[in-house]
């Protein structure tokens, strides 16, 4: 037997505004907005779906997206920042490892990682 991950889903104020701003980290494109959800596909082949929810988010995540990118963390992190999103805990250490811990609109956390190159492997 074979299990996949299809989609990964979150809650969302608005989902067609959260999924909009997701394709653009991904340079993807929403698929579906119909008001209440709202998806775009992962350059994978995954599918990242949103979807309205009346309370708004009120603690830490409990499951977070790792994002590695095939350029410099730190250039990603700025690209990131500059479509919106905020720093939510800086863990960059000045031998350039750790990670940025940084929020999307909604306040959803996630993690910027070194790429494979800065990785060594």
């Amino acid at each position: 037997m074979t299990t996949i991950i299809r989609n990964v889903s979150f809650d969302a104020a608005d989902p067609g505004a959260l999924a909009r701003w997701w394709a653009r980290v991904f340079d993807s494109e929403v698929v579906f907005d119909d008001g209440h959800e709202a998806a775009f596909d992962l350059p994978s082949g995954q599918t990242v779906f949103y979807q309205r929810v009346p309370e708004p988010k009120s603690v830490k995540n409990r499951l977070h997206l790792c994002l590695q990118s095939d350029t410099p963390r730190d250039v990603e992190v700025e690209r990131v920042l500059a479509l919106g999103a905020t720093m939510a805990a800086d863990h960059r250490n000045a031998d350039g490892t750790g990670w940025a811990v940084l929020a999307d609109p909604e306040g959803n956390e996630f993690c910027v990682l070194r790429s494979q190159a800065e990785r060594g492997f």
